[in-house]
């Protein structure tokens, strides 16, 4: 029972996490702008160089995400660190099934695809020694990714 109530609030938590926030619309005022006021346009911007739009995959958002991996992977580890595998199910989980990036270029999907059947096997491990393992195959899987993109980590 533990479990699924654990597997509930942590689905929940996910859900909440990576559900895209939309902006509210702006209200409109019951005062109307006069007639009279000008119109201000955006001057025109010319497009950017060709590699500048193969690295728009690289951004605020790309990397706010990679730090929630990693977010996920320490809170995965400090409850196997813990001996507690229940616990380590629900960073498991959303590390197995999460929302995946846009814009990620193909030749990372491998590594992508690795985490999260690592989290996977986690998930299905029956005792720490296994998802400690599969823990492991989680950090080999992002620091490969790490290093075919050229991040420099902390481990490397």
């Amino acid at each position: 029972m533990k479990l699924h109530i654990l597997l509930i609030i942590g689905f929940s938590a996910i859900v909440a996490g990576c559900a895209e926030k939309e902006q509210p619309a702006p209200e409109q005022g019951s005062e109307m702008a006069p007639a009279t006021s000008a119109v201000i346009e955006a001057p025109e911007v010319e497009p950017e160089a060709t590699s500048a739009q193969e690295e728009d995959w690289r951004n605020t958002a790309f990397l706010d995400h990679m730090h929630v991996h990693a977010e996920h992977l320490d809170d995965l580890n400090y409850a196997l660190d813990d001996g507690d595998l229940e616990r380590a199910l629900i960073p498991a989980y959303w590390l197995s099934r999460h929302k995946t990036v846009s814009n990620l270029p193909a030749e990372f999907q491998p590594f992508v695809i690795g985490m999260r059947d690592a989290a996977r096997a986690v998930e299905e491990a029956e005792d720490l020694a296994a998802a400690r393992a599969a823990a492991a195959q989680i950090s080999l899987e992002c620091q490969a990714c790490h290093a075919a993109v050229g991040i420099a980590t902390q481990l490397q």
